[in-house]
Order: structure tokens, then C-alpha cells, then sequence
């Protein structure tokens, strides 16, 4: 539409097993959006995947192929070159549910010059011998490298600074909130919130995005602070 405002994007991953399905963050923002002039982010669901039952790790592998770079590459170029986005990694989150959202976490501290935001719903990865045997040869040194805790603990002061990052899980489902504390240690400005009543599945994710979105609304510049 001619004299639409450039809009914050969003890439989003899904679970695993699972598929690239849009509904549930499209029900949430429209929702959103409703009550903010229409204004909503614009999301790309990407499939990390490829097959519902391949565990990637948030890698480039031999096993699965470069599924690192076709977020942090392939989807952002594209992104950049197709989408009517604001240009600043300030305006953009790396988010996701369950094995998304830790690959959200992972890309997220990998690459804090992509995005300043991040968005884990229960994120985290229950395949843990599979992965550091089908992924990391099995290497269980190369597995621990490869965890949102460790890669922010590595970093250097202040490489995180102006990040936000919001970790939900449903209050029956604690373990996946466990970069929280890391992520708020090292500089970013952080938001837990346990989804009252709810598992893995179900209210977690909606519950977790309709709180994550109450967060980056006013980060987004989507809504008054």
C-alpha cells in the first residue's frame, strides 16, 4: 500500500516435531494489532527443520545441511530484499517455541548484530544424545559449546549491550527458561514469565507470545512505552 510505514520484523521458528505453521502468532498479533492501529511486526515462520522429524540443533551439519545459515543468512537477505521492513537490528527478534525457541536463544546470542530482540517460548532441545551424536559427532564438548548459556557466558563485555530478550515457559514447565539468567548477567535487559496453569503445549505458546509481545510492543515502537 503506498505510504505504509516500514514495520519491525520477526522470525519465527517452530517446534519439533513440526511445521511452519503460522497460526497461533497470527491469531496472537492480529489481536495486537487491533488495539494499536493496526500495527503489527511482520513475521516470517521459517522451517528449521525441513522434515518434521530432523532435530537440527540450530546448526550447520552434515546430517541436516546449513540450517544456521538459512536463518541467519537465506531468510534475513531475503527478508531485506522482499519485505517492506525496518532496516535496524534494533526493530528486529530472532523468536521461537520449544526447539525453536531455543534456536531463537542460540541465534540470538550467536548473532546479536542480526537482531536486538529475542523471543524463546519453552525453548529448548529434549534429544540431547541424538543431537550430540548426529550433529556434533558425538562430541559432548562440541554440544555444551553449543548452548545459549555457554555462548553468552564466552562473549565479551558489552556485546550485548541495548539487547532485550524475553523467556517464557508454562509454569509447569520450568527447565525452559534456563538461559534467562545468563542472558540478564551479561548486560541484556531481560523478562522471565511463567504462563500460569500451563504445560509444553497449548496456553504455553500463546501465553508466551501474547507476554512477549507486551514486552517488544513499545521496543518494536509499535506502541507508547
Amino acid at each position: 500500500m503506498p505510504g505504509a510505514p516500514a514495520l519491525p520484523l520477526v522470525i519465527m521458528m517452530m517446534g519439533h516435531p513440526g511445521a511452519p505453521d503460522p497460526t497461533v502468532i497470527s491469531n496472537v498479533l492480529d489481536g495486537f494489532a487491533a488495539q494499536h492501529d493496526g500495527l503489527a511486526p511482520i513475521v516470517i515462520v521459517a522451517d528449521l527443520l525441513g522434515a518434521a522429524v530432523n532435530d537440527t540443533a540450530c546448526a550447520d551439519s552434515a546430517a541436516y545441511g546449513k540450517a544456521r545459515t538459512y536463518i541467519t543468512v537465506d531468510v534475513v537477505d531475503w527478508a531485506k530484499k522482499n519485505l517492506h521492513i525496518i532496516d535496524d537490528p534494533a526493530y528486529w527478534t530472532i523468536a521461537g517455541y520449544s526447539n525453536g525457541g531455543g534456536c531463537a536463544a542460540t541465534f540470538g546470542a550467536q548473532s546479536p548484530q542480526l537482531w536486538k530482540n529475542i523471543l524463546s517460548v519453552s525453548g529448548g532441545s529434549e534429544q540431547v544424545a541424538n543431537v550430540t551424536k548426529t550433529i556434533y559427532g558425538g562430541s559432548a564438548a562440541a554440544f555444551e559449546a553449543s548452548k545459549p548459556v555457554n555462548i553468552l557466558a564466552a562473549a565479551a563485555p558489552g556485546t550485548y549491550a541495548g539487547m532485550t530478550a524475553i523467556f517464557t515457559a508454562g509454569a509447569q514447565d520450568p527447565a525452559y527458561i534456563s538461559a534467562a539468567a545468563q542472558a540478564r548477567a551479561v548486560g541484556m535487559t531481560v523478562v522471565r514469565y511463567d504462563v500460569p496453569g500451563a504445560g509444553h503445549v497449548g496456553d504455553a505458546l500463546t501465553g508466551g507470545l501474547a507476554e512477549g509481545f507486551t514486552v517488544l510492543y513499545p521496543v518494536l515502537g509499535l506502541s507508547a512505552g
